[in-house]
Formats: structure tokens, C-alpha cells, sequence
């Protein structure tokens, strides 16, 4: 059965603030959350990712008050990720609102906590963020805000976290985060021969085409996007007015 696409902007905050670089790096000011949040559910996106970017290398949780904020103001699902290291950490942000926790760091650490979350809130609401680049010898996992290369093949260890319960696969090209070229296809299509979960394809959309590409040569059901909205350079709706020409989306 064919499935709608999503549009997912994406926050990334940094000491409260929504901030976005290249390639993981050269990190510059985007916005206050909380408004953006609004206007992107106001403009139809479909879904919302918030990721606190700092959180794992500063040994904090997640700020939970951004999270309340944000559920407050908009009327659709949102991730949440940035330092969740357990149960209880998920536990709060779900309770404060969002609709999905995402693990990223924590979860290559120690694997467990995927089944452990999975097990207690249900696959659903279980989002396993990847990021990767691009070696010699394949694709790697890095952890940290993509500051640790764990050398991890990152095809094995996305069917591991399937296995283990991650309801939700986001996977970042970090090769190709802000530099508008154009989404990692040829992974994306690695990916969803090996593992039957939605999956959220992130860095390199620059363009309608690049989504339009996403979507027509592989089977991800989510495109995610961060830059191009906080500027202005591609709005949602232009977007998706595009978009509907050729692709199955709301």
C-alpha cells in the first residue's frame, strides 16, 4: 500500500536556541524554537524533530521546558532526542509532550536501552537516530553531535537497532548536512532492502527535486530538512505545492 510522504523540519537547539551548520559544523543562530515549532505546524508540516545537540557531551538531559513549550503550541507529532540515556529521561519528555523520543549516542553505548524503551512505551514511540559518513571501506556510525567515529558499520548496527525494538529509524548523511546537494540515495536504498520501519532520510535537501528524488527512488517515508526552512529559502507550503504533482503527500 502506498503511504503519504512527510515534511519534517527539523530544530536543532543549542542553549535554548535553534541553530544549524554544515557538516556538523560552523554552527549559527536560527531562531527561538518555540516560534518556529508554531509556524512550521501553522504552514503544514507533518511532523516536528527537536534535537538538542549539546546535550550528550555536556552530560544533561534534554530541556524539558523547550518541550513544553512546544507541545503547547502545535498540533503535531514531534521527536525529541538529545542525551537520553534511560526510561526515566524518555519518561519525562513524553509526559511533557512529545509524541517520540529519539536515541542516538546512548543507544550505540549500551543497545539494551532500546528494548528497554521499546518494551515500556511501545515501538511507536522508539526513534533511532544514525549518523553517518561516508569511509573508505563503507558507512560509518559517529556518536557525540557527530564528533566520535565508532568505526561501527552503520548498516549493521541500523538491523540491530530494528531488531532490538526501534520503531523508527533517523538517519543523517553528515557528508551532505547543509550542503543543499541532495540526499545519500544510493544508502537509503541499503537501508530499506535490509529493514521494514519508516524511515526519516536527513541532510542535503536543498531543493524540491532532492525530495522528489527521495521519495521516487527509494521507499523513506519521511524527508527532513532544516535550513532551507529556517531561512526562508524553500517555504513548506511552496514545497509541498511542488511536491504534489508527482508524490503521494497531504
Amino acid at each position: 500500500m502506498d503511504v503519504y510522504k512527510r515534511i519534517i523540519p527539523c530544530l536543532d537547539i543549542q542553549n535554548g536556541r535553534t541553530v544549524k551548520g554544515i557538516n556538523f559544523e560552523s554552527i549559527r543562530d536560527a531562531g527561538d524554537p518555540v516560534q518556529l515549532a508554531k509556524l512550521y505546524a501553522e504552514q503544514g508540516a507533518d511532523e516536528l524533530v527537536l534535537l538538542d545537540i549539546s546535550a550528550t557531551n555536556e552530560e544533561r538531559s534534554t530541556f524539558l521546558p523547550i518541550v513544553e513549550a512546544v507541545a503547547a503550541q502545535v498540533d503535531i507529532p514531534f521527536t525529541v532526542g538529545g542525551g537520553i540515556a534511560s526510561v526515566e529521561t524518555a519518561f519525562q519528555l513524553l509526559r511533557a509532550g512529545a509524541d517520540k523520543i529519539s536515541v542516538n549516542s546512548s543507544a550505540i553505548q549500551r543497545p539494551e536501552l532500546i528494548t528497554e524503551l521499546s518494551g515500556q512505551f511501545g515501538k511507536q514511540c522508539v526513534v533511532v537516530a544514525v549518523d553517518i559518513r561516508k569511509t573508505a571501506t563503507g558507512w560509518t556510525v559517529h556518536t557525540h553531535g557527530g564528533k566520535r567515529d565508532t568505526g561501527r558499520d552503520a548498516l549493521e548496527w541500523i538491523v540491530e537497532a530494528v531488531k532490538r525494538g526501534a520503531g523508527e529509524l533517523l538517519i543523517t548523511s553528515m557528508d551532505g548536512d547543509g550542503t543543499k546537494n541532495g540526499f545519500a540515495i544510493d544508502f537509503y536504498k541499503q537501508v530499506t532492502q535490509r529493514v521494514n520501519v519508516p524511515i526519516i532520510a536527513s541532510g542535503g535537501a536543498g531543493t524540491a527535486q532532492h525530495f522528489e528524488d527521495l521519495f521516487t527512488e527509494t521507499t523513506v517515508t519521511g524527508g527532513l530538512a532544516a535550513s532551507i526552512f529556517h531561512y526562508g529559502e524553500l517555504p513548506i507550503p511552496e514545497l509541498k505545492q511542488q511536491l504534489k504533482q508527482t508524490i503521494r503527500i497531504r
